[in-house]
This record gives C-alpha cells, sequence and structure tokens, in this order.
C-alpha cells in the first residue's frame, strides 16, 4: 500500500501543471479528459486502498523530514486508515463526477480560460487530499491554506467582475481570521509536546493539563469555524456562490467546507477530554443549523437557498462532533456529499437551461422540460430532508439521537432544523419545477434538458442519495452500522448512546412527521402560488440575511477601510510621502535659487572671493582664540 498512497494527490498535481502550463495549446476536449482523468486515475487508487485498509488496517508512509530543528521533527509522511480512506473516496468520487459535468458546463469559455478552471480544479482536489492525507497538524495545514487559495481562485474566476473578486477576498480573508487560530494551536502543541504527528500528540496527552487541552480545542475549533463556515464565520460561504456552480459543488460537498469537520473527527482523542470544548462545538453547531435554516427559508437565488442550507447542515455535524457523535457526524459528511453535489449541479443544470437565470421567482413549470433534473432534483431534495429510506435520514437521525441523550433542548431545535429544512427545500423544488413557467417566452422557447456529460453525474448522485445511508443502518432498524464498526479503530472516543427502541423510534416518528408536514405545507403553498414579490416585516429581515452582513460592514470592514483610508492619505500621503518630497522639493528650489550665482560677472566672482577671503581670516582668529584660552585654562 505504501507504494500507491503517493500516487492519490500526484495525478491531480500532474494534472495541474499540464492544464495550467499547455492550457493556450491544448483543445477543450484534452484539457477536460487531463482534468477529469486525473481525478479518476485518483480514485481508482483511492479504491484500492480503502479496500486495503479494510483488510488490513492503517499505516503511516513517512517520505522526509520537511522540517527538523533541534529537537523538532515535522516529517512530510501520510497516513491511511479508515478515516482518511472514507474521505479519500468522497473527494475523488464527487470530485470526478463534478469534473466530469464541468466539461460540459464550462465549455462556452475560452480555451485559455478553460484550461485555467480545471487547473484550479485539479489543485483545489489536491490540496484536500493533501490536508486529508497529512500524518500530522503541520501536513494537514499545508492543505488546509491550498484549499482556501484555490476557493480564492475559482470564486473569483470571472475576475473581470468587481462584485466576484470582493467575494473571493471575503472568503480569503474570513478564512485567514480561522487559520489564525488553528496556526495558533499547533504552536500550542509544539510548544508543549514538542510534536505534531497524530499518533505522538494522542499518545501524549497525559502531559497536557486540562487548560491546554481545552485552550488547544477551542483553537482548533476557531480554524474549523472559518473552514467549515460556522457562527461568526460563515458569511462568506453564500457569497461563494459568485464562482462557476461546479465550484459551488466542490466546495460544499468534496472539500474545503468539510475540513473542518475531519479535523475535529481527527482529533477526537483531544475534544473527548475537555467537555467545555465539545459543548462549545455542540452550541455554536446547533445555533449555526438554525439561524442559517432561518435565512434559507426567504432567499430566491437557487444557489443561495442551496448555500445557506450547507451552513444548516454543516452545524448538524458540528452538533453531531459536540455530543460525542463522530461517526454520526463523518456518516453525514458522506451522506451530505452525495445529496448536496446532487442538488448545486441540479441547480447548475437549471441555470444552464435557464440562460444563467438563478431567480426561482422567474422560473417555474421546469418539470417538463428537464425531467432528468427534475427527477433527480426532487431525490436530493427528499434526501436532505431526512425522509426514510434515502440516505439523509440514517445520518440526521443518528446525530439527533445522539443530542437526545446529551441533551433534549438540542434535539429539540435539531428537530425543528429539520422540519425548515424540509420546509425551504421543497418551496425551492415547488417553486422552480412545479406550476406555470414565469420567465421570457425566449427562455421557454430554448428550454432544453442539459447534455449527458452533466445528467450522468446527476444520476449517479441520486442512485447514490438514495442507497448511501445503508451503510449505517442502526441496530434498531434492523442493520449493523458497518460505517461506525469501520470507523471505530479511529474515532476511538465515541460516546456510545444505547437508547431503548422505542425511544429511538419515537425519535425517528417525531423527526420524520415534520419533515412529511413541512414538505406537504411547502408544495401545496408554493406550487401553484409561488412568492413573487419582495419579503416584508420579518420576512424581509430573513430575506436580508437578519443584516449580518451590514453589521460587520458598519463595525468591522467600514471602520478598518476607515482607518486605511486615514493612514494612507494622512499618515502616508501627507505624512511619510510629504515629508521625502518635502525633502527632494527643497533641494531643487536651493539648487535652482544657487544656480543664479554662476552669472559670468567677473565683478560679482572677484566680490565672493573677497567674501570669502574675509570669513576664512575670521574663523582663523575666533579658531587661535579659542584654541588660546583653553590652553591657559585647561
Amino acid at each position: 500500500m505504501s507504494n500507491l498512497v503517493y500516487l492519490v494527490p500526484l495525478f491531480p498535481l500532474i494534472g495541474f501543471l499540464i492544464n495550467g502550463l499547455l492550457r493556450k495549446s491544448l483543445s477543450k476536449s484534452l484539457i477536460a479528459l487531463i482534468g477529469s482523468g486525473a481525478i479518476l486515475a485518483s480514485f481508482i487508487v483511492s479504491l484500492v486502498l480503502f479496500f486495503n485498509v479494510k483488510s488490513h488496517g492503517g499505516e503511516v508512509v513517512s517520505y522526509f523530514n520537511f522540517i527538523n530543528v533541534n529537537k523538532l521533527v515535522v516529517p512530510f509522511a501520510f497516513q491511511v486508515d479508515q478515516l482518511s480512506s472514507l474521505f479519500l473516496l468522497i473527494i475523488t468520487g464527487i470530485g470526478f463526477l463534478i469534473h466530469l459535468y464541468s466539461s460540459a458546463y464550462m465549455h462556452e469559455e475560452e480555451n485559455e480560460h478553460y484550461g485555467r478552471y480545471f487547473a484550479y480544479l485539479n489543485l483545489f482536489v489536491f490540496s484536500m487530499l493533501l490536508l486529508v492525507l497529512g500524518a500530522n497538524y503541520v501536513i494537514m495545514f499545508i492543505g488546509w491554506e491550498g484549499v482556501g487559495l484555490c476557493s480564492y481562485l475559482l470564486i473569483g474566476f470571472w475576475f473581470k467582475n468587481n462584485n466576484y473578486n470582493y467575494a473571493a477576498k471575503k472568503a480569503f480573508v474570513m478564512n485567514r481570521i480561522g487559520d489564525l487560530g488553528f496556526l495558533l494551536a499547533i504552536f500550542w502543541i509544539i510548544a508543549k509536546l514538542g510534536t505534531v504527528s497524530y499518533g505522538d500528540v494522542f499518545a501524549s496527552v497525559s502531559k497536557l493539563t486540562p487548560t491546554d487541552i481545552t485552550t488547544i480545542t477551542i483553537l482548533l475549533f476557531v480554524g474549523a469555524m472559518g473552514k467549515s463556515a460556522q457562527i461568526p464565520l460563515y458569511t462568506w460561504l453564500p457569497d461563494a456562490m459568485a464562482g462557476p456552480t461546479p465550484v459551488s459543488a466542490l466546495i460544499h460537498a468534496a472539500t474545503m467546507v468539510t475540513a473542518g469537520i475531519y479535523m475535529i473527527a481527527r482529533s477526537n482523542v483531544l475534544y473527548s477530554l475537555s467537555e467545555v470544548a465539545q459543548h462549545l462545538v455542540a452550541v455554536i453547531g446547533i445555533a449555526t443549523a438554525l439561524f442559517a435554516a432561518t435565512i434559507a427559508i426567504k432567499q430566491n437565488d437557487i444557489k443561495k437557498v442551496l448555500a445557506y442550507s450547507t451552513v444548516s447542515q454543516l452545524g448538524y455535524m458540528f452538533l453531531g462532533l459536540g455530543v460525542g457523535a463522530y461517526t454520526g457526524a463523518v456518516f453525514h459528511v458522506m451522506t451530505h456529499a452525495f445529496f448536496k453535489a446532487l442538488l448545486f449541479l441540479g441547480a447548475g443544470s437549471v441555470i444552464h437551461a435557464m440562460h444563467h437565470e438563478q431567480d426561482i421567482r422567474k422560473m417555474g413549470g421546469l418539470k417538463k422540460y428537464l425531467p432528468i433534473t427534475h427527477i433527480t432534483f426532487l431525490i436530493g431534495c427528499i434526501a436532505i430532508s431526512g425522509i426514510p429510506p434515502f440516505s439523509g435520514f440514517f445520518s440526521k437521525d443518528e446525530i439527533l439521537a445522539a443530542a437526545y441523550e446529551h441533551s433534549p433542548v438540542l434535539w429539540g431545535i435539531g428537530v425543528a432544523t429539520a422540519g425548515l429544512t424540509a420546509f425551504y427545500m421543497f418551496r425551492l423544488y415547488a417553486t422552480t419545477f412545479l406550476g406555470t413557467f414565469r420567465g421570457t417566452h425566449n427562455q421557454e422557447y430554448h428550454l432544453h434538458e442539459s447534455p449527458s456529460a452533466m445528467t450522468i453525474p446527476l444520476i449517479v448522485l441520486a442512485v447514490l442519495s438514495v442507497l448511501g445511508g445503508l451503510v449505517g443502518v442502526p441496530e434498531v432498524l434492523g442493520g449493523h452500522h458497518e460505517l461506525h464498526q469501520f470507523l471505530s479503530p479511529v474515532l476511538t472516543s465515541e460516546v456510545k448512546h444505547e437508547s431503548v427502541h422505542s425511544t429511538e423510534y419515537m425519535l425517528m416518528g417525531v423527526s420524520v412527521a415534520i419533515a412529511v408536514i413541512a414538505i406537504l405545507f411547502a408544495i401545496n403553498k408554493f406550487s401553484k402560488k409561488p412568492e413573487l414579490r419582495d419579503a416584508d416585516g420579518f420576512g424581509k429581515v430573513l430575506e436580508n440575511k437578519w443584516y449580518v452582513d451590514e453589521l460587520y460592514d458598519n463595525i468591522i470592514v467600514n471602520p478598518l477601510n476607515n482607518l486605511g483610508a486615514f493612514f494612507k492619505n494622512i499618515i502616508e500621503r501627507k505624512g511619510i510621502d510629504g515629508i521625502v518630497n518635502g525633502v527632494g522639493r527643497l533641494v531643487t528650489y536651493s539648487s535652482r535659487q544657487l544656480r543664479l550665482l554662476q552669472n559670468g560677472l567677473v565683478g560679482g566672482y572677484i566680490l565672493f572671493m573677497v567674501l570669502a577671503i574675509v570669513v576664512l581670516i575670521f574663523i582663523w582668529i575666533n579658531d587661535n582664540f579659542i584654541f588660546s584660552f583653553f590652553s591657559k585654562h585647561f
């Protein structure tokens, strides 16, 4: 197995280099083949590694010492175990489908930009693979920063639009805030343990004080809050919709936002020793889940609804991590990757058919024009709503059951959020696909199903959204939760939840019943009479996202911009530049005046010579007087 591990990130890196360097000379077909083929090759190797791990367990493969300073040794090493091998399949499998979809979706781009797009996409996958494979926090951090860079490049892919550039910059800056917390946690670990390798850190936790553990885990969580878009660092993710739709699918389903979940799951040994950190993770997670869900119910941009849905679902995952249900959180990462990639790519198919229109109020009745997109999108909506036996039901209810044992209050908020999820997803579905078409006649005339390169990934993801949850069927439903057994060697701090079967049936029944009621209400309300006007009252607050962006602008962005303008205009231009330029102007003026002395008049030159002689005599007399004075008295 050690002979194959390096190939997983190497293939996307090679694809990035070829498409990046030769983008002007390669054809679009060849660019797509190289970009997609690189990810497919990584997926095949990841499959081999997965089954090898399943049969023989994991191992650490070390290549060389990346850092070797005094007693600190940080190897460039990959850790292939149950957790990382599962994430490899998610990243490369979903990533390949998104690359395949992109080959058709982005085909209108010029050759150079088409190659640039696939180069960035390959680099994105490479960075995420490095993050997951790293055997220590430093290698993880390198991949962590890599996905941050790629998100910046891809969100601002259409860089001629300044609004898109602002969205890319916003994502980059907000992630840097979280990354500072991650970096401080790494420094703290080094200072206390002298190592950053997972095995050594987890084996040495007894050397850490409770304060050390709590500080480290909270700082790591700050990093996760930025990367995985939790309150208060979530506002970049909805704005990331500025990038191409397949990029949104990649960010939300297979890369970047799942990094925070992976990092905390990987660090489960540390988190299990800090009740404060776990409680913080759970509270922030459920608060984010509910808050984002309330915003999603009043959004009219098809991608914005899905974006806030992702923020909400990530909150569910953090809730699972916070209550010790690490397997449930990872399980939801997997199922969410299936149906969220499906939903985003389905939204892309709709946007493609509508000639880049994203306002759902201008859609409607697309069911008959886009049959494959319609049925697959419907499957994604059912899955995310948690209706059995679709995949989202099993992972969501595992988290809710664990939350109920931890705190019925958390469970209650989680169930309410699940109801909101079902409502806003079927509001989106009904407004988009049911009723009558509300777009222009020109749009209606050109409506057609997407090409096979786009519909095949939709079909595959729809199948996974239906069947993907079967790997985690709980015992109460007659299963053995194969995923839990598979991950148990890594997620050693998993809290065992042993509810009686009647309680589990009750919890499942309540959540499913609320979801079904929300679905029926949404379809009945929006299929025939969709909301075509801007919201008012409290609805306007939700439509404007609780005015959080405006709040951030007023208390952070604008004051910093004003401070920057002060330093730029007053300190730099009038202060520093004023002094430097003033000296230059003084020298120029003085030289210009001295130049007037060179007038060519001999009489004037003789006068200056006489004056100079007088001055020299005066200086000589005074020097002799001073010398004599000091000689006599001192």
